[in-house]
């Protein structure tokens, strides 16, 4: 599993700070990120998209981890995420083949710091076969991380745990 370098020993003690943004600001991000002109290209990649998207997919939809919203394609700026939490300002990506290119290492490093510096995205990072191999893993990094956001251990919302039938099996 790979995890971004802006992601490891972040908190808000480190300055990174989690800020929840109300109903308006959550439109006005909405409508600045996901562009019009890449409605096509983001209906395309969710239609044709890789496999591991769908697993993973089927376990970040309906708020089945901690509650949290998750969109599938969501453009910010340029850049098309495969998973983004608006509450949390969490990008997950799912790395091929093509990611392991000195051209996509490269491209991935600018996306990164595009996505931290000017938006305040902290992006997570895992290989497409973790989720074949490790779903479980894979879930639990994403909730770890999602329970550090919140800062505190309050019981999942929605009653469902990472790794919950409901979350792994639809």
């Amino acid at each position: 599993m790979i995890l971004s370098p802006c992601i490891r020993g972040t908190s808000e003690a480190e300055g990174v700070i989690i800020v929840k943004m109300d109903n308006k600001e959550k439109r006005q991000d909405y409508q600045r990120n996901n562009r019009r002109e890449l409605i096509d290209a983001r209906r395309q990649l969710r239609k044709d998209g890789e496999a591991s998207e769908a697993v993973l997919w089927k376990c970040l939809k309906s708020r089945q981890i901690l509650g949290y919203k998750f969109r599938r394609q969501f453009s910010v700026g340029s850049y098309i995420l495969d998973f983004y939490c608006s509450e949390v300002k969490l990008c997950i990506e799912l790395d091929g083949a093509g990611h392991y290119t000195l051209d996509g290492a490269d491209y991935d490093r600018q996306r990164e710091l595009f996505l931290l510096k000017e938006c305040g995205i902290k992006t997570l990072r895992f290989e497409n076969k973790d989720l074949y191999y490790n779903l479980d893993g894979v879930l639990n990094e994403i909730t770890d991380f999602l329970k550090e956001c919140r800062g505190d251990n309050k019981p999942d919302p929605s009653g469902l745990s990472a790794t919950s039938p409901k979350a792994v099996e639809e």
